[in-house]
Protein backbone atom coordinates (compact mmCIF):
# COMPACT_ATOMS: atom_id res chain seq x y z
CA UNK A 1 0.00 0.00 0.00
CA UNK A 2 2.93 2.50 0.44
CA UNK A 3 4.60 1.58 -2.75
CA UNK A 4 1.45 1.81 -4.38
CA UNK A 5 1.04 5.38 -2.62
CA UNK A 6 4.39 6.90 -3.24
CA UNK A 7 4.10 7.18 -7.31
CA UNK A 8 0.89 9.12 -6.56
CA UNK A 9 2.72 11.53 -4.59
CA UNK A 10 5.75 11.65 -7.15
CA UNK A 11 2.81 12.33 -9.79
CA UNK A 12 1.10 15.53 -7.58
CA UNK A 13 4.33 16.95 -6.67
CA UNK A 14 5.49 17.18 -10.35
CA UNK A 15 2.18 18.58 -11.28
CA UNK A 16 2.43 20.83 -8.49
CA UNK A 17 5.90 22.15 -9.88
CA UNK A 18 4.85 22.45 -13.29
CA UNK A 19 2.19 24.53 -11.97
CA UNK A 20 4.45 27.03 -9.79
CA UNK A 21 6.75 27.15 -12.94
CA UNK A 22 3.78 28.35 -15.35
CA UNK A 23 2.55 30.90 -12.91
CA UNK A 24 6.14 32.15 -12.34
CA UNK A 25 6.61 32.02 -16.05
CA UNK A 26 3.07 34.20 -16.39
CA UNK A 27 4.51 36.39 -13.66
CA UNK A 28 7.08 37.16 -15.25
CA UNK A 29 5.42 38.26 -18.82
CA UNK A 30 3.00 40.47 -16.36
CA UNK A 31 5.74 42.39 -15.17
CA UNK A 32 7.50 42.65 -18.66
CA UNK A 33 3.95 44.05 -20.07
CA UNK A 34 3.43 46.10 -17.16
CA UNK A 35 6.96 47.78 -17.82
CA UNK A 36 6.37 48.28 -21.28
CA UNK A 37 2.72 49.24 -20.82
CA UNK A 38 4.50 51.66 -18.14
CA UNK A 39 6.89 53.21 -20.95
CA UNK A 40 4.34 53.73 -23.34
CA UNK A 41 2.43 55.59 -21.19
CA UNK A 42 5.28 57.83 -20.21
CA UNK A 43 5.89 58.28 -24.13
CA UNK A 44 2.14 58.83 -24.69
CA UNK A 45 2.58 61.72 -21.70
CA UNK A 46 5.20 62.96 -23.17
CA UNK A 47 3.93 63.29 -26.72
CA UNK A 48 0.42 64.67 -25.35
CA UNK A 49 2.75 67.11 -22.98
CA UNK A 50 4.29 68.35 -26.33
CA UNK A 51 1.01 68.45 -28.71
CA UNK A 52 -0.72 70.37 -25.42
CA UNK A 53 2.38 72.93 -25.51
CA UNK A 54 1.97 73.23 -29.29
CA UNK A 55 -1.91 73.85 -29.39
CA UNK A 56 -1.30 76.54 -26.42
CA UNK A 57 1.03 78.15 -27.98
CA UNK A 58 -1.10 77.92 -31.44
CA UNK A 59 -4.20 79.28 -29.62
CA UNK A 60 -2.13 82.25 -28.40
CA UNK A 61 -1.07 82.69 -31.49
CA UNK A 62 -4.79 82.62 -32.79
CA UNK A 63 -5.88 84.86 -29.97
CA UNK A 64 -3.10 87.53 -30.84
CA UNK A 65 -3.97 86.93 -34.20
CA UNK A 66 -7.50 87.48 -33.81
CA UNK A 67 -6.63 90.85 -31.61
CA UNK A 68 -4.65 92.26 -34.18
CA UNK A 69 -7.47 91.64 -36.82
CA UNK A 70 -9.96 92.81 -34.50
CA UNK A 71 -7.79 96.19 -33.83
CA UNK A 72 -7.13 96.79 -37.62
CA UNK A 73 -10.64 96.33 -38.43
CA UNK A 74 -11.66 99.25 -36.07
CA UNK A 75 -9.18 100.82 -37.65
CA UNK A 76 -10.02 100.81 -41.32
CA UNK A 77 -11.57 103.44 -42.81
CA UNK A 78 -13.64 101.59 -45.21
CA UNK A 79 -16.74 99.77 -43.79
CA UNK A 80 -17.22 95.63 -43.20
CA UNK A 81 -19.84 93.75 -42.57
CA UNK A 82 -20.18 90.17 -41.91
CA UNK A 83 -23.38 88.36 -43.45
CA UNK A 84 -24.58 84.97 -42.56
CA UNK A 85 -26.06 82.54 -44.84
CA UNK A 86 -29.40 84.57 -44.83
CA UNK A 87 -28.21 87.42 -45.55
CA UNK A 88 -27.97 89.22 -41.76
CA UNK A 89 -25.28 91.16 -40.88
CA UNK A 90 -23.48 89.43 -37.86
CA UNK A 91 -20.38 91.70 -37.19
CA UNK A 92 -19.81 95.08 -38.75
CA UNK A 93 -16.77 97.54 -37.69
CA UNK A 94 -17.38 100.76 -36.28
CA UNK A 95 -16.57 102.37 -40.12
CA UNK A 96 -19.61 100.65 -41.52
CA UNK A 97 -21.95 102.30 -38.88
CA UNK A 98 -20.24 105.59 -39.38
CA UNK A 99 -20.48 105.23 -43.44
CA UNK A 100 -24.11 104.12 -43.72
CA UNK A 101 -25.25 106.19 -40.78
CA UNK A 102 -26.98 103.42 -38.27
CA UNK A 103 -25.68 100.27 -36.62
CA UNK A 104 -26.77 97.29 -39.29
CA UNK A 105 -25.47 94.54 -37.17
CA UNK A 106 -28.26 92.33 -36.49
CA UNK A 107 -29.96 93.26 -39.50
CA UNK A 108 -30.76 92.04 -42.89
CA UNK A 109 -28.57 93.37 -45.20
CA UNK A 110 -30.73 93.52 -48.32
CA UNK A 111 -33.85 95.00 -46.48
CA UNK A 112 -31.50 97.97 -45.14
CA UNK A 113 -29.76 98.41 -49.49
CA UNK A 114 -33.37 98.19 -50.49
CA UNK A 115 -34.45 101.43 -47.94
CA UNK A 116 -31.16 103.15 -47.93
CA UNK A 117 -29.29 102.84 -51.22
CA UNK A 118 -30.31 104.53 -54.32
CA UNK A 119 -28.77 102.84 -57.71
CA UNK A 120 -26.52 105.05 -59.81
CA UNK A 121 -25.33 104.97 -63.53
CA UNK A 122 -21.95 103.38 -62.06
CA UNK A 123 -22.01 99.99 -61.62
CA UNK A 124 -21.75 99.10 -57.75
CA UNK A 125 -22.15 102.48 -56.78
CA UNK A 126 -24.89 103.29 -54.75
CA UNK A 127 -26.14 107.09 -53.38
CA UNK A 128 -27.66 107.68 -49.71
CA UNK A 129 -30.32 110.57 -49.80
CA UNK A 130 -30.98 110.67 -46.61
CA UNK A 131 -27.00 111.38 -45.96
CA UNK A 132 -27.06 114.63 -48.01
CA UNK A 133 -26.81 111.91 -51.38
CA UNK A 134 -23.26 110.81 -50.06
CA UNK A 135 -21.91 107.89 -52.46
CA UNK A 136 -21.11 104.91 -51.28
CA UNK A 137 -18.90 102.06 -53.08
CA UNK A 138 -20.06 98.08 -51.91
CA UNK A 139 -19.04 94.88 -53.21
CA UNK A 140 -19.75 91.51 -51.86
CA UNK A 141 -17.15 88.28 -51.59
CA UNK A 142 -18.78 84.84 -50.97
CA UNK A 143 -17.35 82.94 -48.05
CA UNK A 144 -17.69 79.36 -48.87
CA UNK A 145 -16.52 77.68 -46.06
CA UNK A 146 -19.94 79.53 -44.06
CA UNK A 147 -22.37 80.33 -46.98
CA UNK A 148 -22.38 83.96 -46.14
CA UNK A 149 -20.81 87.35 -47.63
CA UNK A 150 -18.23 90.02 -47.07
CA UNK A 151 -19.52 93.14 -47.52
CA UNK A 152 -16.70 96.26 -48.21
CA UNK A 153 -18.13 99.76 -48.24
CA UNK A 154 -16.19 103.02 -49.14
CA UNK A 155 -17.31 106.19 -49.37
CA UNK A 156 -16.37 107.75 -52.24
CA UNK A 157 -18.56 111.07 -52.01
CA UNK A 158 -14.93 112.84 -52.19
CA UNK A 159 -13.49 110.99 -55.25
CA UNK A 160 -17.04 111.47 -57.21
CA UNK A 161 -16.75 115.04 -56.36
CA UNK A 162 -13.64 115.42 -57.73
CA UNK A 163 -14.31 113.44 -60.50
CA UNK A 164 -17.10 115.42 -61.60
CA UNK A 165 -14.90 118.48 -61.26
CA UNK A 166 -12.03 117.18 -63.87
CA UNK A 167 -14.99 116.55 -66.05
CA UNK A 168 -16.10 120.16 -66.10
CA UNK A 169 -12.46 121.55 -66.13
CA UNK A 170 -11.34 119.32 -69.00
CA UNK A 171 -15.03 120.94 -70.45
CA UNK A 172 -13.98 124.29 -69.86
CA UNK A 173 -9.93 123.69 -71.09
CA UNK A 174 -11.77 122.25 -74.46
CA UNK A 175 -13.91 125.20 -74.47
CA UNK A 176 -11.17 127.90 -73.82
CA UNK A 177 -9.34 125.94 -77.18
CA UNK A 178 -12.60 125.96 -79.11
CA UNK A 179 -13.16 129.75 -78.77
CA UNK A 180 -11.13 130.28 -81.87
CA UNK A 181 -13.12 127.70 -83.75
CA UNK A 182 -15.67 128.91 -82.75
CA UNK A 183 -15.79 132.49 -84.02
CA UNK A 184 -14.79 130.75 -87.46
CA UNK A 185 -18.16 128.59 -87.18
CA UNK A 186 -20.63 131.21 -86.35
CA UNK A 187 -19.00 133.71 -88.83
CA UNK A 188 -19.28 131.98 -92.16
CA UNK A 189 -23.36 130.80 -91.63
CA UNK A 190 -23.66 135.13 -89.82
CA UNK A 191 -22.07 136.60 -93.14
CA UNK A 192 -24.72 134.32 -95.33
CA UNK A 193 -27.52 135.03 -93.76
CA UNK A 194 -26.68 138.96 -93.90
CA UNK A 195 -26.00 138.81 -97.79
CA UNK A 196 -29.09 137.05 -98.11
CA UNK A 197 -31.00 139.54 -95.54
CA UNK A 198 -29.10 142.28 -97.55
CA UNK A 199 -30.99 140.86 -101.10
CA UNK A 200 -33.78 141.38 -99.26
CA UNK A 201 -34.06 144.97 -99.35
CA UNK A 202 -33.81 145.20 -103.48
CA UNK A 203 -37.07 146.11 -104.01
CA UNK A 204 -36.81 145.08 -107.69
CA UNK A 205 -35.86 141.83 -106.74
CA UNK A 206 -38.41 138.78 -107.98
CA UNK A 207 -41.09 137.60 -106.05
CA UNK A 208 -39.56 133.77 -106.31
CA UNK A 209 -35.96 135.27 -105.82
CA UNK A 210 -37.05 136.87 -102.55
CA UNK A 211 -38.76 134.09 -101.36
CA UNK A 212 -35.30 131.94 -102.05
CA UNK A 213 -33.15 134.49 -100.33
CA UNK A 214 -35.67 134.26 -97.23
CA UNK A 215 -35.85 130.91 -97.18
CA UNK A 216 -31.71 130.70 -97.60
CA UNK A 217 -31.66 133.40 -93.97
CA UNK A 218 -33.72 131.02 -92.27
CA UNK A 219 -31.63 127.71 -93.15
CA UNK A 220 -28.80 129.68 -92.01
CA UNK A 221 -30.03 131.19 -88.72
CA UNK A 222 -31.49 127.55 -87.94
CA UNK A 223 -27.64 126.40 -88.63
CA UNK A 224 -26.28 128.89 -86.10
CA UNK A 225 -28.91 128.30 -83.41
CA UNK A 226 -27.89 124.43 -83.51
CA UNK A 227 -24.40 125.60 -83.87
CA UNK A 228 -25.35 127.55 -80.30
CA UNK A 229 -27.35 124.56 -78.56
CA UNK A 230 -25.11 122.17 -79.92
CA UNK A 231 -22.09 124.02 -77.81
CA UNK A 232 -24.27 124.42 -74.89
CA UNK A 233 -25.03 121.10 -74.69
CA UNK A 234 -20.95 120.14 -74.77
CA UNK A 235 -19.98 122.85 -72.28
CA UNK A 236 -22.74 121.68 -69.72
CA UNK A 237 -22.07 117.96 -69.80
CA UNK A 238 -24.46 117.36 -66.85
CA UNK A 239 -26.33 114.18 -68.66
CA UNK A 240 -26.83 112.00 -66.04
CA UNK A 241 -30.33 111.50 -64.40
CA UNK A 242 -31.75 109.14 -62.34
CA UNK A 243 -34.38 107.62 -64.62
CA UNK A 244 -34.41 103.90 -65.31
CA UNK A 245 -35.20 102.90 -69.18
CA UNK A 246 -35.66 100.08 -70.48
CA UNK A 247 -33.25 99.84 -73.72
CA UNK A 248 -36.45 98.37 -75.96
CA UNK A 249 -37.29 101.97 -75.47
CA UNK A 250 -34.38 103.92 -76.49
CA UNK A 251 -34.43 101.99 -79.31
CA UNK A 252 -38.13 102.53 -80.29
CA UNK A 253 -37.70 106.38 -79.71
CA UNK A 254 -34.25 106.30 -82.20
CA UNK A 255 -36.55 104.71 -84.58
CA UNK A 256 -39.48 106.58 -84.66
CA UNK A 257 -37.61 109.66 -85.17
CA UNK A 258 -34.89 108.59 -87.63
CA UNK A 259 -37.57 106.26 -90.01
CA UNK A 260 -38.62 109.40 -91.72
CA UNK A 261 -35.32 110.33 -92.48
CA UNK A 262 -34.17 107.06 -93.72
CA UNK A 263 -37.75 106.10 -96.21
CA UNK A 264 -36.59 110.01 -97.38
CA UNK A 265 -33.38 109.17 -98.53
CA UNK A 266 -34.71 105.46 -99.32
CA UNK A 267 -32.35 103.69 -96.75
CA UNK A 268 -33.82 100.58 -95.05
CA UNK A 269 -33.51 101.18 -91.27
CA UNK A 270 -32.72 97.40 -89.50
CA UNK A 271 -33.49 97.53 -85.81
CA UNK A 272 -32.03 94.67 -83.58
CA UNK A 273 -32.60 94.32 -79.64
CA UNK A 274 -30.83 91.28 -78.43
CA UNK A 275 -30.96 93.18 -74.75
CA UNK A 276 -33.16 90.61 -72.82
CA UNK A 277 -35.63 93.29 -71.14
CA UNK A 278 -32.40 94.87 -69.89
CA UNK A 279 -32.37 98.56 -68.33
CA UNK A 280 -29.87 101.87 -68.16
CA UNK A 281 -30.03 104.33 -65.47
CA UNK A 282 -29.36 107.82 -66.60
CA UNK A 283 -30.88 110.93 -68.87
CA UNK A 284 -33.51 109.58 -71.04
CA UNK A 285 -32.75 112.94 -73.78
CA UNK A 286 -29.67 112.66 -73.66
CA UNK A 287 -29.26 109.08 -74.46
CA UNK A 288 -31.94 109.11 -77.09
CA UNK A 289 -30.41 112.14 -78.72
CA UNK A 290 -26.72 110.30 -78.54
CA UNK A 291 -28.05 107.69 -80.58
CA UNK A 292 -30.41 109.34 -83.01
CA UNK A 293 -26.87 111.48 -83.67
CA UNK A 294 -25.01 108.29 -84.65
CA UNK A 295 -28.15 107.34 -86.54
CA UNK A 296 -27.86 110.76 -88.21
CA UNK A 297 -23.91 110.23 -88.83
CA UNK A 298 -24.83 106.66 -90.71
CA UNK A 299 -27.05 107.85 -93.14
CA UNK A 300 -25.18 111.11 -94.30
CA UNK A 301 -22.38 108.52 -95.25
CA UNK A 302 -25.03 105.73 -97.02
CA UNK A 303 -26.17 106.16 -100.45
CA UNK A 304 -29.78 105.29 -101.94
CA UNK A 305 -30.32 101.79 -101.49
CA UNK A 306 -28.27 101.05 -98.58
CA UNK A 307 -28.95 100.12 -95.02
CA UNK A 308 -28.54 101.32 -91.30
CA UNK A 309 -28.50 99.09 -88.84
CA UNK A 310 -29.89 99.86 -84.86
CA UNK A 311 -28.80 96.87 -82.62
CA UNK A 312 -28.84 96.32 -79.22
CA UNK A 313 -26.81 93.46 -77.28
CA UNK A 314 -26.63 92.37 -73.57
CA UNK A 315 -22.45 91.52 -72.90
CA UNK A 316 -21.59 88.84 -70.77
CA UNK A 317 -19.79 91.58 -68.44
CA UNK A 318 -23.61 92.39 -67.85
CA UNK A 319 -22.82 95.37 -69.81
CA UNK A 320 -24.86 96.61 -73.02
CA UNK A 321 -23.16 97.47 -76.28
CA UNK A 322 -25.46 99.69 -78.61
CA UNK A 323 -24.47 99.38 -82.30
CA UNK A 324 -24.94 101.72 -85.31
CA UNK A 325 -23.53 100.10 -88.66
CA UNK A 326 -23.73 101.27 -92.03
CA UNK A 327 -22.55 99.81 -95.43
CA UNK A 328 -21.49 103.76 -96.32
CA UNK A 329 -18.42 104.64 -97.84
CA UNK A 330 -16.36 104.59 -94.80
CA UNK A 331 -13.09 106.53 -92.94
CA UNK A 332 -9.77 106.01 -92.91
CA UNK A 333 -7.39 106.29 -90.04
CA UNK A 334 -6.96 109.65 -89.93
CA UNK A 335 -10.15 110.72 -90.32
CA UNK A 336 -11.16 108.18 -87.65
CA UNK A 337 -8.38 109.58 -85.19
CA UNK A 338 -9.82 113.30 -85.22
CA UNK A 339 -13.27 112.24 -85.30
CA UNK A 340 -14.65 113.52 -82.10
CA UNK A 341 -12.54 116.09 -82.12
CA UNK A 342 -14.80 119.40 -81.17
CA UNK A 343 -15.72 121.16 -84.57
CA UNK A 344 -14.16 118.67 -86.90
CA UNK A 345 -16.36 117.32 -89.44
CA UNK A 346 -16.65 115.95 -92.62
CA UNK A 347 -20.36 117.01 -93.69
CA UNK A 348 -20.48 120.79 -95.28
CA UNK A 349 -23.57 121.54 -93.08
CA UNK A 350 -22.48 119.81 -89.83
CA UNK A 351 -21.31 121.84 -86.84
CA UNK A 352 -18.21 119.51 -85.83
CA UNK A 353 -19.74 118.72 -82.33
CA UNK A 354 -22.45 116.47 -82.68
CA UNK A 355 -19.69 113.16 -81.84
CA UNK A 356 -17.96 114.99 -78.94
CA UNK A 357 -21.38 115.21 -77.18
CA UNK A 358 -22.35 111.77 -78.19
CA UNK A 359 -18.87 110.48 -76.85
CA UNK A 360 -19.15 113.19 -73.51
CA UNK A 361 -22.89 111.31 -72.97
CA UNK A 362 -20.79 107.84 -72.89
CA UNK A 363 -18.66 109.10 -70.73
CA UNK A 364 -21.00 110.67 -68.23
CA UNK A 365 -23.20 107.46 -68.14
CA UNK A 366 -20.14 105.63 -67.09
CA UNK A 367 -19.85 104.27 -70.98
CA UNK A 368 -17.85 104.70 -73.85
CA UNK A 369 -18.27 105.41 -77.61
CA UNK A 370 -15.53 103.78 -80.14
CA UNK A 371 -15.85 103.41 -83.94
CA UNK A 372 -14.92 101.08 -86.01
CA UNK A 373 -14.16 101.96 -89.84
CA UNK A 374 -12.34 101.67 -92.96
CA UNK A 375 -12.45 103.35 -96.79
CA UNK A 376 -15.23 101.47 -98.81
CA UNK A 377 -16.32 98.88 -96.00
CA UNK A 378 -18.64 101.20 -93.92
CA UNK A 379 -18.70 102.17 -90.36
CA UNK A 380 -19.45 101.06 -87.17
CA UNK A 381 -20.45 103.34 -83.72
CA UNK A 382 -20.48 101.11 -80.36
CA UNK A 383 -22.01 103.03 -77.28
CA UNK A 384 -21.23 100.73 -74.48
CA UNK A 385 -22.85 101.42 -71.12
CA UNK A 386 -23.09 99.66 -68.12
CA UNK A 387 -26.63 97.71 -67.21
CA UNK A 388 -29.04 99.10 -64.69
CA UNK A 389 -28.52 97.18 -61.16
CA UNK A 390 -31.37 95.42 -60.03
CA UNK A 391 -31.76 93.69 -63.32
CA UNK A 392 -29.78 90.79 -62.75
CA UNK A 393 -33.21 88.50 -63.66
CA UNK A 394 -32.75 90.01 -67.32
CA UNK A 395 -30.16 86.97 -68.14
CA UNK A 396 -33.40 84.39 -67.58
CA UNK A 397 -35.71 86.14 -69.89
CA UNK A 398 -35.85 84.83 -73.59
CA UNK A 399 -34.14 87.23 -76.08
CA UNK A 400 -36.18 89.53 -78.20
CA UNK A 401 -35.63 91.13 -81.74
CA UNK A 402 -37.35 93.70 -83.70
CA UNK A 403 -36.76 94.27 -87.30
CA UNK A 404 -37.82 97.47 -88.76
CA UNK A 405 -37.23 98.44 -93.00
CA UNK A 406 -37.70 101.93 -94.36
CA UNK A 407 -37.70 101.87 -98.27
Amino acid sequence: MENAAHPAQQIEAGRLAEAFRLFSQASEDLAGAYTSLQEQVAGLTAELALANGRLKREIEEKTALTERLARLLDALPAGVAVLDACGRVEQANPAAAGILGADIEGRVWEEFAGACLAPTATPGEWEMPRLRCRRVAVSETRLAASGGRLVLIHDVSEAHRMKTQAARNERLAAMGEMAAGLAHQLRTPLAAALLYAGALENPRLPEAERARCGGRVVERLQHLERLIRDMLSFARGETTGGETIPVAELLAEAAQVFEPLARRREVALIVGDDSRGAAVNGNRKALSGALINLLENALDASAGGSRVTLEARLQADASLRLQVRDNGRGMDAATQARLFEPFFTTRADGTGLGLAIARGVARAHGGSLEVDSAPGAGSVFSLSLPACAGFSEIKSQPERSVLCLSH
